[in-house]
């Protein structure tokens, strides 16, 4: 790497707010809050809005939407109006 021209990699502390879930690793991000970590060093802070540990695809609480019946319910509904129509 050529010095001067990269930002400073260094360790960040990701926090998911919603899942109360944290995880040390490192990033050129930055932030102005910082927080204690489990090994007495203090490190940024960066607070998600989620992360795997409170998205639904990862927790196993995804909905799953039933496209079929809702075409069918449509075609139901609507029927055949507005084909053949320009």
């Amino acid at each position: 790497m050529q010095p001067g021209i990269h930002p400073p990699y260094a360790p960040v502390v990701f926090r998911d707010k919603a899942g109360g879930f944290a995880f040390l690793t490192r990033s050129t991000a930055t932030s102005d809050k910082t927080v204690e970590w489990e090994d007495g060093n203090t490190y940024p802070v960066i607070d998600v809005e989620i992360s795997s540990a409170s998205h639904p695809f990862y927790t196993g609480h995804a909905r799953v939407l039933d496209t079929a019946g809702r075409v069918e319910r449509f075609e139901r509904r609507y029927g055949s109006r507005g084909q053949g129509r320009s």
